[in-house]
């Protein structure tokens, strides 16, 4: 069952969800707008070997915005800490974003609950486009759990900043 925007809100009031800092105007019926973060991470290599550490590189968006080109792909975050230990949020990129053709989140939709962190995004681009820090580019849902449930603590709680894939752990 989703929550509709306004029992985020209320569920945000009684801090069983997490929304920090929440926005009343970022709020939709059913989802609430986040925001994107002041820094984007690429990956410094051309290959993307899953067994292998990825070096990147963080860029500080400029208050005057930042192109992103296709082909390539850029991590950013949420500037909201978003999390909850009652309530499944799942993320997505807004229609508006989409239609600039700009994929937010195509992938890894789900937020474990127990989770409380920035989100990090993954940004793909069909053509240039133009982002700004600050600008709403998303949209997160949060979901009542059935049953009995783990809360997550894994290796990408308490993110504070865009992180880079950690898959190379999994061949250890």
């Amino acid at each position: 069952m989703i929550l509709s925007g306004n029992k985020i809100k209320e569920e945000v009031e009684n801090k069983k969800i997490i929304i920090y800092p929440f926005n009343n105007e970022n709020i939709n019926p059913n989802s609430y707008n986040y925001t994107l973060d002041d820094y984007i991470k690429v990956y410094e290599e051309e290959i993307l070997d899953a067994k292998k550490k990825i070096k990147t590189k963080t860029i500080e968006i400029p208050n005057d915005g930042m192109i992103l080109e296709p082909n390539k792909l850029y991590l950013g975050c949420t500037k909201e800490i978003i999390g909850s230990d009652y309530y499944v949020p799942i993320i997505t990129g807004r229609s508006s974003t989409g239609r600039l053709g700009l994929f937010v989140q195509i992938t890894s939709d789900l937020v474990d609950i127990g989770f409380k962190g920035k989100l990090t995004l993954q940004f793909c681009a069909t053509q240039p486009v133009k982002i700004y820090k600050g600008m709403k580019i998303g949209q997160v849902m949060f979901w009542k759990v059935f049953g009995e449930a783990d809360l997550y603590k894994g290796k990408y709680q308490n993110s504070e900043e865009p992180r880079q894939s950690e898959i190379w752990r999994d061949f250890k």
